[in-house]
Order: C-alpha cells, then sequence, then structure tokens
C-alpha cells in the first residue's frame, strides 16, 4: 500500500502511522498531521479488518499476563466491594467506581471516562450495570469495541476482562465477592494514584 506523507490532502477516513501504528481519524478537509505518537511522517489507511480480535487472537485471561498496576489498584485503590473500570494513564492508575446504571466511554466532553483520543470515537461504548451482570456496549463507534481481543457488539464483563476503546485498555474489576469489613466510606467516581 502506497504510504501518505504527512501535510498532504487525505481524505475521509483512518491513517495509521508506519512506525508506531497509532491510528488517525480525519474529515474531508483535514491534512494528515505528523503523529502524535511518535512523531512519524507515513501513514497507511487503517483498516477496521487489521485492528486486533480479527485475525482470531485468543483471549487474554491467564492471570500472568495481566498488567502490574491492575495488581496495584485492586490492592491500594478499591477500599470497599463494588465494580470498578481501571486503566494506566502514564503516570498514574485511574479507577472509576461504577455507581449508575449507565457508564458512557468517548471522547465527548460528555463522556463519564473520557479519552481526548483521535483513535476513540465521541460516542465509543456503554457499560450497563443491571441486577443480571455488567455489560459493555459498542455505542456505533468507528473503531470497534473489543472485549479480550475480540470485537464485540454487546458483551457480559466478568472481573478481569480487558476493555479495548480506541488505543485505550481498561480493565473491568468486580470485587462484590470480596469478604464484608471494608470501609464505610461509599466510592468516588474516579480515583487516581500516581506512581
Amino acid at each position: 500500500m502506497e504510504p501518505f506523507h504527512s501535510g498532504t490532502l487525505a481524505g475521509i477516513g483512518s491513517f495509521q502511522c508506519k512506525t508506531c501504528d497509532y491510528v488517525v481519524s480525519l474529515a474531508a478537509e483535514d491534512t494528515l498531521p505528523e503523529c502524535p505518537g511518535c512523531g512519524g511522517k507515513e501513514f497507511v489507511r487503517a483498516s477496521l479488518f487489521s485492528a486486533p480480535g480479527f485475525a482470531g487472537e485468543a483471549p487474554r485471561d491467564a492471570e500472568d499476563d495481566r498488567p502490574d498496576w491492575l495488581s496495584q489498584a485492586r490492592a491500594d485503590l478499591l477500599s470497599e466491594p463494588g465494580q470498578y473500570l481501571a486503566h494506566d494513564s502514564g503516570d498514574s492508575v485511574v479507577v472509576v467506581a461504577l455507581t449508575r446504571e449507565w457508564t458512557r466511554i468517548g471522547r465527548s466532553l460528555a463522556a463519564d471516562l473520557r479519552f481526548d483520543d483521535p483513535t476513540v470515537s465521541r460516542r465509543h461504548a456503554l457499560v450497563v450495570r443491571q441486577a443480571d451482570g455488567v455489560r459493555v456496549l459498542d455505542d456505533r463507534s468507528l473503531n470497534g469495541v473489543f472485549v479480550n481481543g475480540q470485537r464485540v457488539e454487546w458483551h457480559v464483563l466478568k472481573d478481569g476482562d480487558e476493555i479495548l476503546v480506541g488505543r485505550h485498555s481498561l480493565r473491568f474489576i468486580d470485587t462484590t465477592s470480596a469478604p464484608a469489613g471494608a470501609s464505610a466510606d461509599a466510592p468516588s467516581d474516579a480515583e487516581t494514584v500516581t506512581r
């Protein structure tokens, strides 16, 4: 495939950096910028079907595949049993308590969990809490929602599941079966810890 160079008129679509695989989505009059991920200048058209999960990758749910920050979040940030979304923002671990029926994930300022990133749609995903379980739903996103490496329209979540939104990896944590005796203080909607 012929590479596109930054600064050229690219047209509508998504373009992937040849160096670091960062994906940029553009409108008709946008020009291709330098890569926000690595500063590279060569892009190829991104294909939805080249995204992780379409090659039949096995789900990654083994305990040894889980990142260190997930253990840190479980040990340091969760003071009472509940359901949470956690992600590593680079310099801190962010834990969001799922306390409402709907939690919106996206690039929009109205999102409950916001990522200012062109790989994330304005309205990318919804996490829905109901009596029969917690589900993640694709909210008509451009790049899709992946759970444990598989693209999903909706998926019932279990403790430790990895949710990929754009290029951001979130982990679902469910500690509702944890022993009682936790703090009486209710968890806040978002807590962070700096490494």
